[in-house]
């Protein structure tokens, strides 16, 4: 989801910088080469790093004070029949690390899949706990469901049959939707 979200919204011209916690993966996606197998995505992430629209990095700090915008993408994988957050939860601590030292408003938004009241809940008290600031204070919180099959995201993304967006107030949907 996340690496197939980026390039399409690079391809849309927008600046986009992947966070990855892994070096390898960074280099990999540095170099133009996917990690993952989508329908489009190798000419796609080619062209969009020629263009100079995409990056990636393990630096979640700079990446977080150099952009308005954070999508939240990572694994949510099933553990024992119940799903495992741990990632999710890791990510939003990272976020709200690096929100401790910006003043420039921010929009979190979760699109992994993940439960209801996830994104209220856990991802939310990570981001306030680490920041030390609450939602609406500096950030805000959203959420924008996936819609992507697997060997389709690419196309899926670029004719959505539908764009959901939950936001904790108006301003972060504004900010969400520009």
């Amino acid at each position: 989801v996340g690496l197939v979200t980026g390039s399409c919204f690079a391809e849309r011209g927008h600046n986009v910088t992947c966070i990855d916690v892994r070096p390898e993966v960074v280099a990999e996606i540095n170099a133009g080469r996917p990690t993952i197998h989508e329908i489009g995505l190798d000419e796609l992430l080619r062209t969009i790093r020629r263009n100079g629209t995409l990056v990636a990095t393990t630096d979640t700090h700079s990446a977080i004070h150099s952009s308005e915008v954070t999508l939240i993408c990572v694994g949510t994988p099933t553990v024992d029949g119940r799903m495992d957050i741990s990632q999710i939860v890791a990510a939003a601590e990272a976020i709200g690390e690096a929100l401790s030292s910006k003043s420039a408003y921010h929009v979190v938004a979760v699109k992994s899949t993940v439960l209801p009241g996830t994104t209220e809940g856990p991802v939310k008290e990570a981001i306030e706990r680490r920041s030390g600031k609450k939602a609406g204070d500096g950030w805000g919180l959203c959420m924008n469901p996936e819609f992507l099959r697997e060997g389709r995201a690419v196309e899926d993304f670029r004719s959505p049959d539908r764009v959901v967006v939950g936001a904790t107030d108006k301003k972060t949907a504004d900010n969400f939707l520009k």
